[in-house]
This record gives C-alpha cells, structure tokens and sequence, in this order.
C-alpha cells in the first residue's frame, strides 16, 4: 500500500500536505530556495543564473515528487466532485 503525503485540494488544481512527510518536504523545498536567496545575496550578479538554475530544477523535483505522492492526483477540482 502506497503512503501518500499530499492530498487533492478541495477548490482549484494541486495538493497540500497531509502528513509529517509532506509538511518535512515542503519545509525542506523551502529551506533550501532560502539558501540559496541567501547565498546569492552576497554576489548577486555573479550567482543570479546558477540561483535560478538550482531553484528550477528544485522546483521541478519538487512538483514531480508532490504529484507521485498525491492520493486522488491532480486536476481541476470544483468543491465535492
């Protein structure tokens, strides 16, 4: 049996967490983006493509990640359908 860590959303498109293991994973996505801000606030011309490179290819993982662990998957939801 699959552990799902995100559930659908009741209005809209996407998931919320559910579990310890989706808020751990959502805490660290956002962790990390705040790194890395942080980092490239100290030589923000010099870092500025290799920040936007890291934070697509972390949000990327993140989506893909979010969406296999969804219970119900995700579409377009209108209240109880």
């Amino acid at each position: 049996m699959a552990r799902y860590w995100f559930k659908q959303k009741r209005y809209g498109f996407g998931a919320s967490p559910a579990t310890w293991e989706g808020w751990a994973f959502t805490g660290a996505y956002v962790a990390l983006l705040l790194l890395g801000s942080a980092w490239m606030a100290a030589a923000p011309e010099a870092r500025a493509l290799t920040y936007f490179t890291i934070a697509a290819i972390l949000t990327i993982a993140f989506v893909a990640i979010s969406w296999r662990t969804t219970e119900g998957g995700w579409r377009w939801r209108w209240g109880r359908d």
